[in-house]
């Protein structure tokens, strides 16, 4: 039996990071797709200790919020620094993805149709942060000389952003290079260019 289980819609959202980062560290995983109308009847809802989904499951171990889940995926696989300094760093970047996530989802979700332009047109300077980061680093990875939970996080958002606006990356050298390495580990290219991952919408409004 796979050693970790999802339990979420069918679209990456959420769990798009978690699902590149297994398929990197080679794990397998089982899928458990909920419809929305199965999910509208409240029942799954009200067992989600905060009404939301994605649920992980490690065994025994039940999980909701998914940076909670890309910590502890983090922790299991060494992808959490080498010591206390480099975990705070990761900590802190992967704050910074989220903050872009966010920003990201209000647009697909409430302001794609009057705010699309002005997303795209702000967009370099919210990646600009990303890229003097990266720039500092000369091992490819966010912090540290190994991949991190962080680093999955920031490569999926990224993807994200590509489909929105193709250009986004053009003027930021690192964070091009960064994504083209990224794509390019043999796992992840092989996750990237599967059934599994290409029949999913990105977000679940058909909005990208």
């Amino acid at each position: 039996m796979p050693p970790y289980t999802i339990t979420y819609f069918a679209v990456r959202g959420r769990c798009g990071a978690m699902r590149i980062m297994m398929a990197d560290q080679g794990q397998d995983w089982k899928e458990n797709v909920v419809n929305f109308e199965d999910w509208l009847k409240g029942d799954l809802k009200a067992s989600c200790v905060f009404g939301q989904l994605p649920k992980f499951e490690d065994g025994e171990l039940v999980l909701h919020q998914s940076n909670a889940i890309l910590r502890h995926l983090g922790r299991n696989h060494g992808a959490y620094g080498k010591d206390a300094k480099e975990a705070a760093l990761i900590d802190m970047m992967n704050d910074g993805v989220e903050d872009l996530r966010l920003k990201y989802g209000k647009l697909i979700y409430q302001e794609y149709d009057t705010g699309k332009a002005a997303y795209i047109k702000d967009l370099p300077d919210h990646l600009s942060k990303f890229e003097s980061f990266m720039s500092k680093s000369n091992t490819g990875f966010l912090v540290g000389d190994k991949i991190s939970f962080a680093d999955y996080n920031l490569f999926d958002v990224l993807l994200n952003h590509l489909v929105l606006c193709p250009s986004c990356l053009d003027n930021l050298p690192t964070l091009k290079n960064y994504v083209e390495k990224m794509s390019a580990r043999p796992k992840i290219k092989s996750f990237l260019d599967s059934d599994a991952f290409k029949k999913l919408p990105i977000n679940g409004n058909d909005k990208q």
